[in-house]
């Protein structure tokens, strides 16, 4: 859906920037906890859990969000094949941020571990326990935490792009402070 407006929403630009933090967060603690058998590993786990949790109900919020107040149009000038790019990468963005948190959680179901939350809340399993489910979904959360890792690489590239090549409005429309031209439409 989209809308007249030139920009998002401040809640969801929030939204934006404070998931960018906790997502870049979590990438790179999750590769410091395939990298080390020290002593830190253990402290890298019990933030990994919480803040998995953390992006997966955010990430809900911002999908009720996105639903509810829509998107700026991108500019009438941009190429079709660049639209679609913008759109399905959105959509991926939106399903492995569902799903990462979803598949740590059923991981860590399977192999019985529990996903102890700030604050010693334990969460439920959502899958039974089983070897090889747990192989599976380890695998799984593995790999797309590398296609998350390029995608959100393409996202900064085209964020850049936008800003500093084309200067369409598109980066301003999400940009963390507003700028002095918020009621410049997306070039059109």
């Amino acid at each position: 859906m989209t809308v007249d407006r030139t920009h998002f929403t401040p809640l969801q630009r929030g939204l934006h920037w404070l998931m960018a933090l906790c997502i870049l967060a979590m990438l790179f603690i999750g590769v410091g906890m395939v990298s080390t058998i020290t002593q830190s590993y253990v402290t890298l786990v019990s933030i990994h859990k919480p803040l998995g949790i953390a992006i997966l109900v955010l990430a809900l919020i911002r999908l009720v969000v996105r639903l509810r107040y829509g998107a700026p149009a991108l500019p009438a000038d941009l190429p079709i094949p660049m639209k679609l790019a913008a759109k399905l990468s959105h959509y991926a963005f939106y399903a492995l941020m569902l799903a990462m948190p979803l598949l740590g959680w059923g991981m860590l179901s399977a192999a019985a571990y529990p996903i102890v939350m700030f604050g010693g809340v334990t969460l439920p399993p959502i899958l039974p326990q089983s070897d090889s489910l747990h192989t599976l979904l380890w695998n799984a959360h593995f790999y797309l935490a590398f296609a998350f890792f390029a995608l959100i690489l393409l996202h900064v590239a085209a964020a850049l792009f936008h800003a500093l090549i084309r200067r369409d409005g598109v980066f301003e429309a999400m940009a963390p402070v507003p700028s002095h031209d918020q009621d410049l439409a997306p070039a059109e």
